[in-house]
C-alpha cells in the first residue's frame, strides 16, 4: 500500500517527498524516484484520486496560442510591431494581425501604435524556435489608453479570474473599473474614481498572495464591501 505524506492544497518545496509507493502517479510538477513521488517546484498539492500534481505558485510566464496577453510596444518595422510580454523572447504583430484597412509600406506605423504604447493583444501562433505571433483583432483586443499597469505571477492568474469570471467581475462590478487581465500576468486598470481604482489595485495584489488560501471569494467579497462602503 502506499502512503500520502501530505494532504490536498498543502505548499510544498522542491525536493519535498510527497508519496511512497507505487499506488500513487506523478503527473505535473512532480516526478517518481524508486518509490518515491517528489516536487519538482514551489506548489500546491492537487490529490486527485491517485494522481499527484502541483498548481505552481510562482515561475515565469511560457506563452501559448490563444493566451490574451498585455505588451509594450518597443519597436516598429516596415512589417509591423515587436511587443514585449513579459518573457524571454518579444513578439511580433504584424499589420495584417493589427489593421484591417490597406496601409501603403511607406506609411508612418506609430499612428496606429508608438513607442512604449500599451496593447492587449491575442497569441496566434508560438513556433518551436521561439517566434510569438499576436494578433489584435479580436474584442477588447486593442492599445490601452490611460489607467495603471500592475503585475503578478502569472500562475495566479486563473485564481484572479476566477471560475467563469466570477472574481473579476465581482471586482469590476464593486470598484466600477475597467480591468484586462493578460495571462502573461500583466493586469491593466481604469477607473474614474482614484480610490476605487486604488482599491481594485489592493484587491488583486491580494489574490495574488493569497491564492491559495480556502474561502478567498468570500474573503475578497467581505473586503471590498468593507472598503467600498
Amino acid at each position: 500500500m502506499g502512503e500520502l505524506l501530505v494532504k490536498n492544497k498543502d505548499i510544498v518545496v522542491p525536493g519535498e517527498e510527497l508519496a511512497i509507493g507505487i499506488d500513487y502517479l506523478p503527473a505535473g510538477g512532480v516526478f517518481r524516484e524508486k518509490d518515491k513521488i517528489i516536487a519538482l517546484q514551489v506548489g500546491l498539492v492537487n490529490i486527485s484520486g491517485h494522481l499527484i500534481k502541483l498548481i505552481p505558485l510562482s515561475g515565469k510566464y511560457f506563452p501559448k496560442k490563444g493566451d490574451i496577453v498585455i505588451g509594450r510596444v518597443t519597436d516598429i518595422s516596415f512589417y509591423g510591431w515587436r511587443v514585449d510580454i513579459g518573457c524571454a523572447y518579444e513578439a511580433n504583430l504584424s499589420i495584417k494581425e493589427a489593421v484591417s484597412d490597406y496601409i501603403d509600406k511607406r506609411a508612418d506605423l506609430s499612428q496606429y501604435y508608438n513607442y512604449g504604447e500599451i496593447i492587449a493583444a491575442e497569441i496566434i501562433h508560438v513556433s518551436g524556435s521561439k517566434i510569438i505571433d499576436l494578433t489584435t483583432n479580436g474584442p477588447s483586443l486593442r492599445k490601452l489608453k490611460g489607467g495603471k499597469i500592475i503585475e503578478v505571477s502569472p500562475s495566479k492568474v486563473p485564481r484572479i479570474i476566477g471560475k467563469q469570471g466570477s472574481m473579476i467581475n465581482l471586482i469590476k462590478e464593486k470598484t466600477d473599473c475597467k480591468i484586462t487581465v493578460g495571462q502573461n500576468g500583466i493586469i491593466w486598470i481604469s477607473g474614474t474614481n482614484p480610490k476605487k481604482e486604488m482599491i481594485a489595485t489592493e484587491v488583486i495584489h491580494k489574490i495574488n498572495e493569497e491564492a491559495h488560501i480556502d474561502g478567498l471569494t468570500d474573503k475578497i467579497q467581505k473586503f471590498l464591501d468593507k472598503e467600498i462602503k
